[in-house]
């Protein structure tokens, strides 16, 4: 029988060159690129709102946020691009990503503190790294990645 009380189940994706996770829990729906509403004014890092089934979600774009760039992607890995729905206490935010490479689960034993600085993105918006076989896989905190006052102006763009 698997012990799955010590498992962390992640959603993985690629952004810039780096392969981040998020806890599958605090994902709500994977969504390919589709139209966005841009909005003036918004924060430089808000690329504007998006329609899903009649709720209004912002769509926040990390390569912005962290100074990114764009992974070099084929063709075919396009058609994986998108944003991940997330849920921040009830504020659901879309977040564009590269590309979306599937759902993995990690042991916490394997979980290390993360280094000062990886690719831009500081260690205060990380819950640790994982060693795997082409590289590491970065843990984000979502709940981290945004200021209260940040959220509190993408709260009142949504409305």
């Amino acid at each position: 029988m698997v012990e799955t009380e010590a498992l962390l189940q992640l959603v993985t994706f690629q952004l810039s060159e780096e392969l981040y996770g998020i806890d599958i829990m605090d994902v709500k729906e994977i969504v390919t690129l589709q139209e966005i509403r841009t909005i003036p004014n918004a924060p430089s890092f808000v690329e504007g709102l998006y329609n899903l089934r009649g709720e209004i979600i912002p769509i926040i774009n990390l390569h912005k946020r962290f100074h990114l760039r764009k992974a070099q992607l084929g063709e075919d890995e396009t058609l994986l691009s998108g944003f991940i729905i997330i849920d921040l206490g009830g504020m659901r935010i879309g977040v564009i990503i590269d590309k979306v490479e599937r759902v993995i689960s990690i042991d916490y034993k394997e979980i290390q503190p993360p280094p000062q600085m990886i690719s831009g993105i500081g260690a205060e918006y990380i819950n640790g790294v994982v060693n795997q076989k082409n590289g590491y896989l970065i843990i984000l905190d979502i709940r981290k990645l945004f200021s209260a006052k940040e959220l509190q102006k993408i709260e009142e763009i949504r409305k």
